[in-house]
């Protein structure tokens, strides 16, 4: 194995680890009402919903193939079935999976 390929492990992998580690220390100090865990809270809110919205508006890949319309009915249906379910992601994700497959395929 290349000596670049351990070292950019190495590197990644301290990075991640040494903030997650500050995190931990300092997490006992934030109070989730605090006007900054709200604004990290947000931020990471709508960063989510960015990179959805760039994935349904300007997808890549095999998802470029599938039309917009059922892109949108798909993401539409999941968001009924998340809420009817009482903020559960699994079966949104499943059936997400099974209707874009099936439209995609028949429509």
């Amino acid at each position: 194995m290349s000596i670049n390929i351990v070292l950019a492990i190495l590197a990644t992998s301290s990075a991640t680890y040494i903030s997650r580690f500050f995190g931990v220390i300092t997490s006992n100090k934030v109070k989730e009402t605090s006007k900054i865990f709200r604004w990290f809270n947000c931020l990471a809110y709508s960063t989510l919903s960015a990179l959805l919205a760039r994935i349904i508006i300007f997808p890549v890949g095999a998802l470029s193939e599938v039309s917009y319309l059922i892109r949108l009915t798909v993401v539409l249906f999941c968001l009924f079935i998340f809420f009817i379910s009482k903020r559960n992601f699994v079966y949104p994700t499943v059936i997400s999976a099974i209707m874009m497959t099936l439209l995609s395929e028949y429509l």
